[in-house]
Formats: structure tokens, C-alpha cells, sequence
């Protein structure tokens, strides 16, 4: 196992060591550090990545992560499979940090199958494209430290703490990692680097973290130009300190990819 202040996603991965057993254990770094726990989006790829030698090699459908504590360091996630059929397989995860349980997942696989239905209404936004789109943070020193591994710029919506009546915003992503493979696990490590859109209401700094996420994967072919993703996050409800939204995430070619939806604490 790699053990480095900082690393980029790839070291990150290729520094992972798998037990006999099926569990994989990984060092987080401080570079992807978010306050005092580690980027949701990397725990929920680190979660996935253990849970592929089971799925048979089919593909995943959906994600379900719960972050139950904080993560940090040393960690080590272990995958079990509940059940396999013909063509699909259900595979849970738990991730062990030094204060206990840090994260549960649970994963659906599940193989292609022929359809005479083929049928998609998720539309992207029409908005500016990456290569036309500023920074999201340029140079601010309010940066969260995990966004660094990240190019992100804002095209539709508001920056956080401006006061916004909307929560509704939308980020071209990508990873700056370029040896960063384009696959599932990718897709889910970078679907959660948007603030979330609750935060374009606030009206002064206040913390915020994520309970659970669910994601839905629509294609098992995940590909893109340039590494560049648009994820469109949407809060629908914020209330009693906690935000419900809902996201959609695009490759460069407009083609949805991933849609899911995440409960989020609100210390506001």
C-alpha cells in the first residue's frame, strides 16, 4: 500500500493492495481530504473498485452509499456478495477506517440484455461548453483541498453563499489526473466534486455534509471527449438541516450517464 501526503487518482488506485480474502486497503492522502474526511466521491470509488472482482464482470447499474463516518489515512473495504443470477449480482461493500465503520455500500451488476425499447429523456442544458466556460474556483483560497485534482467550471447557476433563490447548478468536471481512465468508477469518484446546490442559498459560511448518495448508472459504454463531464445538481428541498437533491451527470456529446440523488446535513 502507497502511503503519500499526496498523490494523484491513478497513484492513488495502483497503490491499493487486495488480502486473500477480497479486501482491498488504501491510504487517503491529505489531497483529498474534505475538512476532516475524505472526498465522498473517492470513498464511493474506493467502495466500488473493491466490489468489481464479484460482480462477475458485468456492469454496474446502481450505487448506494451510506457515509457513516468520518474517513481518513489508512482504510480498508471489504466486499461481500448477497446474491448472483444469470445476468445480475448484488455486491455490498463496508468501509473500515480507524474510528470504525467509515462508509456502506451496496452495488447492483447487471448484464445488457436485448430490448426493443430504447428510450432516453434527459436532455443537456444548453449552456456554454467546457472550453468556453471559466474556472468555478480560479484562484479563490476557499478552495476545498480534494478540488485540486479537479478542473471544474461553472456554467449555469450560482456560486455558493451568494444568496440565491435557486438551487440549481450546473459544473463542467474533469479530472486533471490525465492518465485517468474513463470507466464507471471514474464517473462515480467525480460525480459528487460539486458543492452542493443548497449552497448557493446560504447567506454566510456553514458546513455541510452528505448522508447518503444513490446513483444510477444509464450506460454500461461510459465515454466522453477530453475527460470533461457536465453534472447538473438540483436541490429540491431545504429543510429542518437537511437538503434532498437530485443530479444528472452528461458526457461531452450531451449523452446522460449517470443520474442519482443525495441527502445532504445542512449546518445552516
Amino acid at each position: 500500500m502507497t502511503s503519500m501526503t499526496n498523490c494523484t487518482y491513478t497513484e492513488l488506485l495502483s497503490g491499493i493492495e487486495s488480502s486473500a480474502s477480497g479486501a482491498q486497503t488504501a491510504h487517503i492522502p491529505e489531497n483529498w481530504m474534505q475538512g476532516r474526511t475524505t472526498y465522498g466521491g473517492l470513498t464511493a470509488a474506493l467502495c466500488l473498485n473493491a466490489a468489481l472482482p464479484l460482480s462477475g464482470g458485468r456492469p454496474v447499474r446502481t450505487a448506494q452509499v451510506a457515509f457513516v463516518g468520518p474517513v481518513s489515512g489508512d482504510v480498508t473495504t471489504t466486499p461481500t456478495l448477497l446474491r448472483e443470477g444469470k445476468n445480475t449480482a448484488f455486491v455490498q461493500t463496508r468501509m473500515m477506517g480507524t474510528d470504525g465503520v467509515a462508509a456502506e455500500a451496496i452495488f447492483t451488476f447487471g448484464t445488457a440484455r436485448e430490448s426493443a425499447l430504447n428510450y432516453a429523456n434527459l436532455p443537456m442544458p444548453d449552456l456554454t461548453s467546457a472550453d468556453d466556460t471559466p474556472s468555478y474556483f480560479g484562484d479563490s483560497p476557499m478552495r476545498p483541498g480534494f478540488t485540486n485534482n479537479f478542473n471544474m467550471r461553472l456554467a449555469g447557476g450560482s456560486r455558493p453563499i451568494s444568496g440565491s433563490k435557486d438551487a440549481d447548478i450546473s459544473i463542467w468536471m474533469r479530472h486533471k489526473d490525465t492518465a485517468t481512465p474513463i470507466d464507471a468508477t471514474t464517473l462515480l469518484s467525480i460525480g459528487d466534486a460539486p458543492p452542493p446546490a443548497a449552497m448557493s442559498m446560504f447567506t454566510a459560511p456553514g458546513r455541510i455534509s452528505s448522508m447518503t448518495w444513490m446513483a444510477e448508472f444509464l450506460t454500461d459504454n461510459i465515454t466522453t471527449t477530453d475527460g470533461w463531464f457536465l453534472a447538473r445538481h438540483t436541490a429540491e428541498t431545504v429543510r429542518d438541516g437537511y437538503s434532498s437533491q437530485r443530479m444528472v451527470m452528461w458526457n461531452a456529446d450531451g449523452e446522460p450517464m449517470m443520474i442519482g440523488r443525495q441527502t445532504i446535513a445542512v449546518f445552516a
